[in-house]
């Protein structure tokens, strides 16, 4: 598979990933409706945005620089190698 190169479809590729969280929290909400479970959704989603941010920020700029994360697998892989050093 290629790589997605395209600035318009990168950006429909973005829209797209919007949606689908929009369309998932809003079925959660109407699951459950209540203050609990708006707050814990919105917490959830801000801890995951969050831990993207360290993953493909945090650690490329502060922490290796030599590092590129193509993914959160490899971001993963990149954790379990520095575990056994």
């Amino acid at each position: 598979m290629h790589d997605l190169t395209s600035p318009t479809w990168i950006k429909v590729k973005g829209l797209l990933f919007l949606i689908i969280g929009i369309i998932a929290a809003v079925f959660l909400y109407l699951d459950n409706p209540g203050w609990k479970t708006a707050l814990l959704l919105a917490l959830a989603i801000w801890s995951f945005c969050r831990f993207y941010y360290f993953a493909f920020y945090v650690i490329e700029k502060y922490v290796d620089p030599a590092c590129k994360f193509s993914g959160l697998i490899s971001f993963v892989k990149y954790l379990l190698q520095q575990r056994r050093h």
